[in-house]
């Protein structure tokens, strides 16, 4: 079956400072965090890459990485793709508000890949680590799974709000509640999460670390595309209405899949991964990241020349 992964890569990027972080490089030989996703995907059995970004860092962009990726993918028989998320890319009978510099959000960015998408896909961000389990659990529950007459049945990866915290700083997490048969219930986009001697918190209150957070890390339908469009629509009506700041408000992933759950218009799979996720959030992260890289290619989990065990 053919499935497409979806990598979110338009982020400005405002709390890493200087330099856009998706394309910092981590690896020994100068790869970013994508290549190591790329890998995992490719590795999983995805067949399909598309990239979103936007037009002012697509030639940084191709330089990086996208010339170099679309070789691998050619020999590995994967489609690349461009989609370019942009600030006036809005339905019929809207504007951008004045003053307003921000694309929308995840849920924006995804919808610049329609006309690519007809098949199931994982949307992930570029600039987080997930872990080889996690591509490989949701490649397969896509292809096993995937019905089109139950276009709203997606699922996510799970992930342990211990594994996902950042030294540097706080951190938002879509804090996850599931049943007893591992489906999502609600999802609550916390902000500033911090880690903490013995555990975590946010604004003074204890977070449970073994709490199940999402990554934005989802395995959706061809069919949400249309879901997603209506949604979107709604929310700018909303904001039209005066519910959100015209010139912050962003239309994100999670929070339009928990509207979803709430209105029983969807269910979502929570499929459980153990690996530890780290980010570049902050500038600091970097060299964390860099050791996090260096140790799991000792251990073997990598090659030192990544894409070498693909051929």
């Amino acid at each position: 079956m053919k499935t497409s992964l979806v990598i979110m890569a338009a982020g400005i990027g405002s709390r890493f400072g200087e330099g856009i972080k998706q394309l910092s490089p981590v690896g020994p030989n100068g790869e970013i965090i994508m290549d190591y996703s790329i890998h995992d995907a490719i590795e999983a059995g995805f067949n399909k890459i598309i990239f979103i970004i936007r037009k002012d860092i697509e030639k940084d962009f191709r330089e990086i990485i996208g010339d170099r990726i679309e070789k691998v993918c050619k020999d590995a028989n994967v489609e690349v793709e461009y989609a370019f998320q942009s600030l006036d890319d809005l339905p019929e009978g809207y504007e951008v508000p004045e003053g307003r510099t921000k694309p929308w959000g995840t849920g924006q960015a995804i919808l610049a890949c329609r006309g690519m998408i007809h098949e199931p896909f994982c949307v992930l961000n570029a600039d987080d680590y997930y872990g080889k389990k996690a591509f490989k659990v949701i490649h397969d529950w896509l292809v096993e799974n995937y019905d089109p007459s139950r276009p709203a049945d997606f699922c996510m990866a799970g992930f342990f709000l211990k594994n996902t915290l950042s030294e540097n700083g706080g951190v938002t997490r879509g804090v996850c509640k599931v049943d007893d048969n591992d489906y999502l219930i609600t999802v609550n986009e916390t902000s500033d999460i911090v880690k903490t001697a013995d555990g975590a918190e946010t604004n003074g209150q204890k977070i449970d670390v073994n709490s199940h957070v999402s990554m934005n890390m989802w395995g959706l339908t061809p069919e949400f595309m249309d879901t997603l469009e209506e949604g979107f629509v709604d929310f700018l009506a909303g904001v039209k209405a005066g519910n959100g700041n015209p010139q912050k408000a962003e239309y994100l992933i999670p929070i339009f899949i928990g509207d979803l759950l709430s209105e029983k218009k969807a269910t979502v799979k929570v499929l459980e991964t153990s690996d530890k996720w780290f980010g570049m959030t902050y500038q600091e992260d970097r060299p964390v990241v860099q050791e996090s890289f260096k140790k799991l290619i000792s251990e073997g989990v990598y090659n030192a020349e990544l894409f070498s065990d693909l051929k």
